[in-house]
C-alpha cells in the first residue's frame, strides 16, 4: 500500500504586504522568512518595506543616528538601536528606524527580552517617511501613542519637514522650535535639534548645536542624576 505523504502540512505560510496576523504568528512567519525584508506589524495588519533610496531615506536616516549618536555617548545606560525590532503590544511589532531608550534596570519603562528584543514602549523613536501620507503619521503613531513612547520625531523627506511629538496626558503634541530654530527634547535634557540644518544636511551645524545642549546645566544635572 502506498501513502501519500501531505508536504505542505508542517509549511509556514509566507509572510505577505496587508496579511491580518497576531503578534504570535507575525513573527512565525518572519522568522521563517527566506530573506531579510524588513517588515512589520502595525494594529494587527503586516507592512513589507520597498527597497529604500539613498537621498529620500538612507542619507536621512544615517544623519539622525549620527546627531542621536553624539548624544547617546554622553549619557550612561542609554541604549541606541537601528532598525531595531519593537514588541510594543499583541497587535504592534514595528522596526522603527531609530530608538532611544534606557531598559528597566536603568529606569527605563521598557525591558530587553531574553531573545534580545525590546518589549514595551522606547522613550523616543524617530522615522523617516516619505510624507505626511505615510503609514509613521497614521496608524503607527497611533500605537506609538496608545503605548506610551514619550516622544517621536517623523522626518517627512518629500515635505522636508520634521515633527517631534511629545506624549502629554494621552495625547501627541508637537515640539516647536525656541526663538533661535532649535527644538529641545522635553525627555532627554540637552538633546537639541537644529531643524532647519538638519532638513538642509547641514550636519557640523546640527553637531554644534547639539553641544550646546550637551553643555547645559539642565544636562549636567541629568547626567548627574
Amino acid at each position: 500500500m502506498t501513502t501519500f505523504a501531505n508536504k505542505n502540512i508542517n509549511k509556514i505560510p509566507l509572510l505577505e504586504n496587508g496579511d491580518r496576523l497576531t503578534r504570535h504568528e507575525f513573527e512565525r512567519r518572519y522568522t521563517a522568512m527566506p530573506d531579510n525584508r524588513k517588515a512589520e506589524l502595525i494594529e494587527g495588519t503586516v507592512y513589507m518595506a520597498s527597497p529604500l533610496r539613498i537621498r529620500s531615506h538612507g542619507e536621512p536616516h544615517g544623519n539622525l543616528i549620527l546627531w542621536l549618536g553624539n548624544y547617546k555617548i554622553t549619557v550612561p545606560g542609554l541604549i541606541l538601536g537601528d532598525n531595531s525590532t519593537v514588541r510594543l503590544d499583541l497587535d504592534n511589532e514595528p522596526q522603527p528606524d531609530v530608538v532611544l531608550l534606557f531598559d528597566e534596570e536603568n529606569g527605563g519603562q521598557a525591558r530587553i527580552s531574553e531573545d534580545d528584543y525590546i518589549e514595551g514602549a522606547p522613550e523616543l523613536v524617530a522615522e523617516v517617511a516619505a510624507s505626511s501620507a505615510s503609514n509613521d503619521l497614521h496608524d503607527k503613531k497611533n500605537a506609538y501613542r496608545r503605548n506610551g513612547v514619550l516622544e517621536y520625531i517623523v522626518w517627512q523627506v518629500f515635505e522636508n519637514k520634521i515633527d517631534w511629538f511629545y506624549l502629554q496626558n494621552g495625547e501627541y503634541i508637537s515640539l516647536e522650535p525656541d526663538t533661535e530654530g532649535i527644538i529641545k527634547s522635553n525627555v532627554f535634557p540637552g538633546l537639541w535639534l537644529a531643524a532647519s540644518a538638519l532638513l538642509a544636511g547641514e550636519m557640523n551645524q546640527v553637531i554644534q548645536v547639539l553641544q550646546q545642549g550637551l553643555n547645559s546645566p539642565e544636562h549636567k544635572k541629568f547626567i548627574n542624576q
